[in-house]
């Protein structure tokens, strides 16, 4: 061990919304855990205030950290096994962070959804975080655990039942009940305002592969428009988070050496029910601009009445080599925004500490760096379900 390390996991951005959930759910979850940590951030106030807010053991270390004062970020990344950022969008303020846990080996989980920088951190650290043995580990949130590791899930159901994985799967989210975080919104305008300055960017945005690294797969199904799924009897309409769950889901085959083929095809979209109403639902979705022109910001959410009061579920459908349908299901008991994606975080990154084997080092996908391990602490722990549907 680093002599330097003095805690297992340290929350960076604790007195957030999101990070404050994240040191609220290790809190309450592992009251007596053996594992040590930290709560960070650039006010001692704030994240003193937070931690007397959430019942929090004066015994839990505040550390002052700034993104923007490397030497403030290098002794956090010495000082952990594993740091949790909440401190986003990830673009504008996580570069020195990641440049610092690829350089000392110190494993890192966040909630980017922000695919150009993803990109970005995969061309400048990878090969940094490998030589480490660093795990930088993006999309730890509903973007994109419950997407990946669906994926995951339903190629294992594949091979258990056909004896060999799939090519094409199919994503549709069944049922969504809360909202998007205001860090996610932040992250999508920070993104469109960044593509609007480098034409590179967007061809990043629109290409499905373009967290594999110079592999290049088949055409993907177009997902941007809607259409009827006779399999599941509904219209299908666009889904604004396919875009990155889509290319965390292409890494993580391309990571794990091609399991579901190299001519494996994803595409994501939102079921809205059958009929008449079901298609009007459809291309009133396909034409919605709500999340782009929503007010919330970083910080903000909802309460804590309806976070608990959220809820949601993404089946997966697949076809057998015999034709058989294969179908399984990803259910979280919060709202997926907040609730449930703070839990998701903090399982992340106690699945890296107590699993130091799994994976390796380098810029990891949930899936290919820690799969059916995290999927049980999910189930066990966050309120996560994995089933096998009936088709």
């Amino acid at each position: 061990m680093n002599p330097e390390q003095q805690y297992d996991l340290v929350v960076f951005g604790a007195s957030g919304y999101t990070g404050r959930l994240v040191a609220e759910y290790l809190n309450e979850h592992y009251p007596n855990a053996e594992f040590s940590w930290a709560m960070a951030g650039r006010s001692m106030d704030k994240l003193a205030a937070v931690r007397a807010e959430m019942g929090i053991s004066d015994d839990i270390p505040l550390i002052a950290v700034d993104s923007a004062d490397p030497e403030s970020v290098r002794s956090m990344v010495a000082a952990a096994k594993v740091v949790i950022t909440t401190v986003g969008p990830y673009q504008l303020y996580g570069e020195e962070l990641v440049r610092q846990c690829a350089s000392h080996g110190t494993d890192y989980v966040d909630l980017s959804g922000e695919p150009a920088w993803m990109h970005h951190t995969i061309e400048t650290y990878n090969e940094m975080a490998k030589s480490s043995g660093a795990r930088i580990v993006h999309s730890c949130g509903f973007d994109s655990i419950p997407f990946d590791l669906g994926v995951f899930h339903l190629q294992e159901h594949a091979r258990a039942v056909t004896g060999s994985t799939v090519s094409r799967v199919k994503g549709r989210v069944k049922a969504m009940n809360g909202s998007f975080s205001g860090g996610t919104i932040a992250s999508l305008r920070a993104t469109l305002a960044a593509a609007s300055k480098n034409p590179e960017i967007i061809k990043t945005l629109l290409n499905p592969f373009a967290l594999t690294q110079g592999f290049t797969g088949p055409e993907q199904p177009n997902g941007d428009q809607p259409c009827y799924d006779a399999e599941l009897n509904s219209w299908s309409a666009p889904f604004i988070m396919a875009t990155i769950n889509s290319k965390n889901i292409h890494r993580s085959n391309f990571l794990m050496g091609h399991p579901y083929g190299e001519d494996f095809a994803y595409d994501e979209m939102l079921l809205t029910g059958d009929g008449d109403d079901g298609k009007a639902a459809a291309e009133f979705v396909a034409k919605d601009n709500t999340l782009a022109e929503s007010p919330l910001k970083p910080g903000e959410g909802p309460s804590k009445e309806e976070r608990e009061a959220g809820n949601y579920e993404a089946l997966f459908v697949a076809q057998g080599a015999s034709g058989e349908m294969l179908m399984t299901s990803v259910s979280g008991d919060r709202d997926p925004g907040y609730g449930s994606t703070s839990k998701m975080l903090a399982e992340s990154a106690l699945c890296l500490l107590m699993n130091p084997e799994l994976g390796g080092g380098g810029v990891q996908t949930p899936a290919a760096a820690m799969g059916q391990a995290l999927i049980d602490r999910l189930q066990e722990h966050a309120g996560l379900t994995f089933t096998v549907a009936a088709p």
